[in-house]
């Protein structure tokens, strides 16, 4: 059941990243093309946010392909957390790209330099808003279905860069009513908005190599799980933490005590099967058989 659901959620995955590169690819040479012939500085910067998602994009396609990979005499665990690591990647390069935004833009209204309106940085502008937010949309939809933490900051990176193309939107119409610097200011508010998401990313990922458990629903739902088996007369310890997209968990059971072994090793394949059937990610399970005596009861 797992392996068929990693081969499902590669295959999503990559259909999902490689879209993404064809559009990030086409909006890159899009914005930087008609930035520099405006000279919109804040279009300019729209265009190496776009850089920064096609190089994301190759970072998530990467950190699937590693993060997928069966586990071995080195990684017996398997090897999700490249994919963490690729996530955490991503949002650094986001960090970095918001950061160089806010500088430059300073740069230039330090130095005094006035943008003059461009309708065509308008309709890069709008190309990029509404493609850049349709991607968001699939790309997300693609992670929440996988789990996969890479391809859900791939996504919010695709929602900063719609985010930022709507900010350069309303500079160029600002520069249109006669604010001189409302190029430069779009460049600002659009790196404020990169280095906000890229701290959440990062977060994110530090709490998952943290060995955090996994969400309060998802945790609620395996417990009903376990629950609803009427051979389980009761049971504690359950741990649960992420790896990539896997979820790995051990709990103890208590079973009816004059059971013979393969009895009660039914009972663990029945309850693991259970729990790997319903829960829609992959799940890697150690159940540990007790006898249903009062000295073992919590």
């Amino acid at each position: 059941m797992n392996n068929q659901k990693i081969k499902t959620v590669e295959k999503l995955v990559k259909s999902v990243t490689f879209l993404a590169i064809i559009i990030d690819t086409v909006l890159f040479i899009l914005k930087i093309i008609i930035g520099l012939l405006a000279g919109s500085i804040a279009l300019v910067a729209d265009g190496i946010h776009s850089l920064s998602d096609l190089t994301t994009d190759f970072a998530a396609a990467i950190g699937c392909y590693f993060g997928s990979k069966k586990p071995d005499d080195s990684h017996q665990y398997g090897h999700g957390k490249i994919e963490t690591f690729s996530a955490i990647f991503i949002a650094l390069v986001l960090a970095l790209v918001g950061v160089a935004m806010i500088y430059y833009a300073v740069i230039d209204i330090t130095k005094k330099n006035v943008t003059k309106p461009c309708i065509s940085v308008v309709i890069a502008a709008l190309i990029s808003i509404v493609v850049k937010e349709a991607l968001y949309r699939i790309t997300k939809k693609a992670a929440i279905k996988s789990h996969s933490p890479s391809l859900y900051a791939n996504a919010w990176h695709h929602r900063s860069d719609a985010a930022s193309s709507v900010a350069v939107l309303v500079g160029c119409i600002t520069l249109f009513a006669g604010f001189r610097y409302g190029d430069q200011f779009a460049a600002i508010a659009v790196g404020v908005m990169v280095i906000y998401v890229a701290a959440k990313i990062i977060s994110n990922g530090i709490s998952e190599l943290a060995e955090s458990a996994i969400d309060q629903s998802t945790t609620r739902q395996i417990k009903n799980i376990i629950d609803q088996n009427l051979a389980v007369k009761q049971w504690h310890k359950l741990r649960t933490r992420k790896v990539g997209r896997q979820i790995f968990l051990d709990l103890h059971i208590l079973v009816d005590p004059k059971l013979n072994v393969t009895e009660a090793h039914q009972i663990s394949e029945k309850l693991e099967n259970d729990i790997q059937t319903k829960i829609p990610r992959p799940v890697n399970i150690i159940v540990h058989i007790e006898p249903d005596i009062p000295a073992l009861r919590k």
